[in-house]
């Protein structure tokens, strides 16, 4: 990157969530004075971010995605590892594989979501096959299974990182670094248009942009899909890595944390309701995680949260670029839905390569949406 080009300009960022930290801190570390806007607290505690197992799966995610979605996932892994190693605050990142589970009932089940995630590697080549686990390969790999389990998967290369930490981890950077953040200040990205001496003005407010995106000239529509997830402290149970449950009903996914503490979630609700999690969702949730590992009964419940991720029409991410007479130009940064943690690093350069070249040869690679409005009224939002 040209240090030269961001240390000239000053950029305001609305939205001060995972997207628009990695952002904020991007472009202060390349010389650019960053003005941050959020309606939020520093401690993002109405983040969708927050909400999240921040699981680095491309390949297990590929069941449910677009290719496109997998291949920001691949770019994405080393880039965390790179990006986690310059901030000052440690950040807890795992890269020990992904292990699928299923009952004995289930098997069919298991048999096309493994013939899928093999059709998939045949595609891409950056994808390693996963590995079939009899009883002894189980137990030698997460041995605190093998009395409920007698085969599994295991996805290699993937990982996990500790989102909570990253978010803090951020700000001690937004802090180090002297970007300007105004937290708990709602702000209209219109507004800061409006002021000549920003250079760009960046929305990364998730579904807070719903109405911006519907004033657009796409017919790519954002929304909110509610998400729920129990947090646990279980140090009876000692998983090694992240665990899903194939299971035709609640089929979920297990997050261990540091110390003992896992992150267990799966409904997923086309709905921007944000009230409390229902009890089927909780005992669902519950009882699934229990038929995984006996520990479980044990564990105490620590949180109950639910979260609507920003996704639009399509399901995928995009970036796109609003351009108006007398107005500085907008980029809007939208669509993360469930792959946010995994595919940020990707989103990230493509954003950078935009600023400094026009364009970005990393998303024509990856497939990520990149449009152009020109002469589109905005509504006057808050953050």
């Amino acid at each position: 990157m040209n240090s030269a080009f961001f240390s000239q300009s000053k950029y305001a960022i609305v939205g001060g969530g995972l997207m628009g930290r990695l952002l904020a801190v991007a472009l202060a570390r390349r010389g650019a004075q960053v003005d941050l806007f959020d309606q939020g607290n520093a401690a993002a505690s109405g983040a969708a971010a927050r909400i999240a197992a921040s699981m680095l799966a491309p390949l297990a995610e590929s069941v449910i995605t677009e290719d496109s979605v997998v291949r920001m996932g691949i770019h994405s892994l080393p880039r965390w590892k790179q990006m986690l190693a310059e901030l000052s605050a440690p950040v807890f990142f795992q890269q020990d594989g992904t292990l699928i589970l299923w009952h004995r009932q289930d098997a069919s089940d298991a048999e096309r979501f493994t013939a899928h995630l093999e059709r998939n590697c045949r595609n891409n080549s950056q994808l390693a096959l996963p590995q079939k686990l009899n009883t002894d390969a189980l137990r030698e790999l997460e041995p605190s299974v093998a009395e409920q389990f007698t085969q599994g998967l295991y996805l290699p290369n993937e990982g996990q990182l500790d989102n909570r930490q990253l978010l803090d981890a951020l700000l001690v950077e937004l802090n180090q670094l002297k970007v300007n953040c105004h937290w708990n200040t709602p702000v209209a990205p219109l507004e800061l248009r409006k002021k000549s001496h920003y250079q760009l003005v960046f929305d990364c407010r998730g579904t807070g942009a719903i109405e911006s995106w519907a004033t657009s000239s796409s017919a790519n529509t954002l929304r909110g899909v509610r998400g729920e997830v129990v947090r646990l402290y279980a140090p009876e149970v000692k998983l090694r890595r992240p665990t899903r449950l194939i299971h035709p009903r609640y089929p979920i996914y297990i997050a261990p944390k540091e110390n003992d503490i896992y992150v267990v979630g799966a409904t997923e609700i086309e709905s921007d309701d944000l009230s409390e999690m229902s009890l089927r969702s909780a005992m669902e949730l519950l009882s699934a995680v229990y038929t995984v590992h006996s520990g479980f009964a044990e564990s105490r419940i620590l949180e109950m949260a639910t979260q609507c991720r920003p996704t639009l029409k399509n399901n995928l991410p995009e970036i796109r670029t609003l351009k108006e007479k007398g107005l500085t130009d907008l980029i809007m940064i939208n669509g993360l839905y469930r792959h946010g943690f995994m595919i940020a690093p990707a989103i990230l350069d493509c954003t950078l390569e935009l600023l400094e070249q026009g364009e970005s040869n990393t998303a024509l690679e990856l497939g990520l949406s990149m449009t152009k409005d020109v002469n589109q009224q905005e509504a006057p939002l808050c953050a």
